[in-house]
């Protein structure tokens, strides 16, 4: 016997709006600012795939703790190349002060982000760092080089893709139910896309954190899980219309939530299990996308049994 638990949405939906309106208040304020921060110059602190250019990591050799470095030393030596190596001597060389260094795993873990480098020029920055703060691991070693126009077409198809799953989604909720449902559900999406780009923003303003192309495969794939769970929902309301229609609206939604309750927490948790393994063991080039995920899903449930029902 399925448990229906007495939900009184109805009489707390002050409280969710609030809620609601406090975490996207929050995810707009991180993204403005992000905007008017002069080295990010976006809603969002876009990485490789979207702006182009040149990531160089290196995996430092040590057999214990790693001797920490100074992302200034680093940056320093890049720098000097300019005077002492012959390929970055022309006027139309990149500017190599521009560079964005990042220490992980305690400082086992160089990541350096230049503008465009020809290949040339990125084996001078690799045999430099080298030098200066080895030993390296150099199977480890990694260089990705994305053009420019190539970045700008990378976002452009991101956008694109997210523009028509979210008219895919509103074309079917509206043809499945009516248009306030489908109003409601994009409201609900809306809500769930902007707390995780929100987060983000915050992150890439106090962390540095890039967001790149699978943070839009994240975002698509939270716009159908939200989606799903808030049909259901939607699905058990018009079901309590046609069969309590005695009874006021108000109980209609608080009935059908509570009915829907058990099914959307229990998805949701064997939802996150996965993701919070690829979370903790993943390792880092699936952190940020798991974190995106992790997030999206709190938003799409929360958003699903209380916010969508409540509006």
């Amino acid at each position: 016997m399925k448990a229906n638990f007495n939900v009184q949405l109805y009489k707390n939906r002050k409280n969710v709006w609030l809620v609601s309106f406090s975490l996207c208040l929050i995810s707009i304020i991180g993204m403005l600012i992000c905007f008017k921060n002069p080295t990010i110059k976006a809603p969002l602190n876009l990485g490789l795939d979207y702006t182009g250019g040149t990531q160089i990591t290196l995996e430092r050799k040590c057999n214990d703790d790693c001797i920490i470095l100074n992302t200034s030393e680093i940056s320093n030596s890049i720098i000097a190349l300019k005077n002492l190596d012959g390929k970055f001597s022309s006027n139309t060389s990149p500017n190599l002060s521009s560079s964005k260094i990042q220490l992980l795993d305690n400082s086992k873990l160089i990541s350096i982000r230049l503008p465009f480098l020809s290949a040339g020029q990125s084996e001078s920055v690799v045999a430099e760092v080298k030098r200066s703060f080895g030993p390296f691991i150099n199977e480890n070693t990694s260089v990705e080089t994305i053009g420019p126009s190539l970045g700008k077409e990378l976002l452009k198809s991101s956008l694109i893709s997210l523009f028509f799953a979210f008219l895919g989604i509103a074309l079917y909720i509206n043809f499945r139910y009516d248009r306030r449902y489908s109003f409601l559900a994009l409201l609900a999406l809306f809500h769930d896309v902007l707390i995780v780009c929100g987060l983000f923003s915050w992150l890439g303003y106090f962390l540095n954190v890039e967001v790149d192309s699978l943070f839009a495969v994240s975002l698509l794939t939270i716009a159908g899980y939200s989606v799903n769970n808030t049909v259901v929902v939607f699905d058990r309301i018009r079901e309590k219309s046609l069969i309590d229609n005695e009874l006021s609206i108000k109980d209609q939604i608080d009935k059908a939530v509570g009915a829907t309750l058990t099914r959307t927490l229990y998805t949701s948790l064997t939802t996150l299990l996965p993701l919070l393994c690829i979370l903790i063991w993943g390792g880092s080039s699936l952190y940020w996308f798991a974190l995106a995920l992790v997030i999206g899903v709190l938003a799409g449930s929360w958003s699903s049994i209380a916010l969508a029902p409540s509006l």
